[in-house]
Formats: C-alpha cells, sequence, structure tokens
C-alpha cells in the first residue's frame, strides 16, 4: 500500500471515514495544475499526465519523509 501522506485537510470533530482526499492526492492534483498549466500544449495525454502528477506526488511525500 501506497504511503498516502494521511488526510490532507484533517479536522478532529469528523470521524475517520470523513477524511476526504489525501495528501497524496492533494499533492498530485497540484503537480497536475502546474504542470497543465505551464506545458501550453493542446494536445494532452491525460492517463500520462495523470501518472506523471501522482509520481510527483510520491516524490514530494518521500521527500517530506526525510
Amino acid at each position: 500500500m501506497k504511503d498516502t501522506g494521511g488526510p490532507a485537510f484533517p479536522h478532529s470533530r469528523l470521524g475517520s471515514d470523513a477524511d476526504g482526499m489525501t495528501l497524496r492526492d492533494y499533492f498530485a492534483a497540484k503537480a497536475m495544475q502546474a504542470h497543465l498549466t505551464h506545458d501550453g500544449s493542446d494536445d494532452v495525454n491525460e492517463i500520462g499526465v495523470a501518472k506523471w502528477a501522482y509520481e510527483m506526488a510520491d516524490a514530494m511525500l518521500k521527500a517530506r519523509n526525510q
């Protein structure tokens, strides 16, 4: 199982079923947003960009834990 970094926006009053997105998802969304904003290409491989974004998120979590 991948390290998700835990909840991105934890809230103590909400139970574990309501943690929302993980920190990994949040990092991936930010990486994807930056990539798509700065790429400037209309020809986008959506699956490739999504995989790249999660690879970046995994790298950010790894760096965060060192």
